[in-house]
């Protein structure tokens, strides 16, 4: 596999959807854009998604046959959400599995809140049992907000790390930089947080952020600020935030909170295309890891649960990562 090229296809699959989805962002009302299209296994699809699927299957279909042929795993695309390309290939044809969220952050997006991104990986085509271990290639690509002018888009391939540029949408200029991890050794004055922007298990999941940073922390003078949240609506955008050294911790086990407190309501989670671009922030020394403290994979799917934490660097995950997992256990989370 030339996975040099497959990184160079899928960033300009995320270059087209961004540009074209911040142009119809610039011209057309939220209440448009947030119209409901049609309601998917995994999620709502939204009338900005179904601009996005648009680009992705004309490219698709114009160059899926010099790789081989394609399987596609995207979240509202396709008969159960897997489709081929060319179409006269089957799945088992095919030579490449590509999972992909085209817009993650849809809600923040529409409303003209806050960037979402594209999110791809690659992998050789092993069928149903293809995980996100196997990706090869992955990216991200920043789809910015109407007031924005430019975009990130970072990419790697396994074992040769990542990189990084800055576009300037109006002129294409690009402008390459070096995303970096922070390097901090503890959370004490971070941004760090458990992912809670969705009811229900709010209260629950705030309890056990509380319970972690002020027993990380118990000499506290009073007044002191031991950490910031941001509850970012969108999985590629939380990692983004850690590639650029803004967040030092964070956790979404939001799956693992539904299936132990029988008492809640099952709300939306994470899943498998979310994590699309994990390579990258593998890649950049971030420790990403499952509910049980072992590194984090998953089948290429749009509907398995999926629950991931993120530490920085080797420092915060030995400050942080034997305690929370105390914590989670008490709370009979597992």
């Amino acid at each position: 596999m030339n996975w040099p090229k497959i990184e160079e296809f899928l960033l300009e699959i995320g270059e087209a959807i961004a540009l074209h989805t911040h142009q119809k962002i610039c011209s057309e009302n939220s209440q448009h854009l947030s119209q409901v299209h049609t309601v998917s296994q995994s999620d709502t699809i939204y009338q900005i998604d179904r601009y996005a699927e648009e680009v992705i299957i004309k490219l698709l279909e114009n160059h899926s046959q010099e790789f081989g042929g394609i399987v596609l795993i995207a979240e509202g695309i396709g008969e159960n959400e897997v489709s081929s390309y060319p179409q006269n290939k089957t799945h088992d044809d095919c030579a490449l599995r590509i999972i992909m969220d085209p817009i993650d952050g849809t809600r923040g997006l529409m409303y003209d809140k806050r960037s979402a991104f594209f999110l791809a990986g690659a992998a050789k085509n092993n069928g149903p049992n293809t995980k996100l271990s196997h990706i090869e290639t992955a990216v991200m690509v920043e789809i910015p907000t109407s007031k924005m002018i430019y975009a990130d888009s970072l990419s790697a391939i396994r074992g040769k790390g990542i990189k990084a540029y800055r576009k300037h949408l109006e002129t294409s200029e690009k402008k390459t930089f070096s995303p970096q991890a922070s390097q901090e050794n503890h959370l004490r004055g971070g941004f760090a947080q458990i992912a809670r922007f969705f009811s229900p298990g709010r209260t629950e999941l705030a309890q056990i952020e509380e319970e972690l940073i002020e027993t990380l922390y118990p000499d506290a003078a009073d007044g002191e600020i031991l950490n910031f949240e941001d509850q970012y609506i969108s999985t590629g955008g939380q990692l983004y935030e850690m590639l650029m050294g803004k967040d030092r911790f964070i956790a979404d086990i939001r799956p693992a909170l539904y299936k132990s407190m029988k008492h809640l309501r099952k709300g939306h989670v994470c899943h498998p295309y979310d994590m699309a671009a994990l390579l990258i922030a593998e890649e950049a020394g971030i420790i990403v890891s499952n509910i049980k403290g072992d590194t984090l994979d998953a089948k290429m799917t749009t509907t398995c649960p999926v629950n991931w934490i993120a530490y920085a660097n080797q420092a915060i995950h030995k400050e942080v990562s034997p305690l929370f997992h105390q914590i989670l256990s008490k709370h009979g989370i597992k």
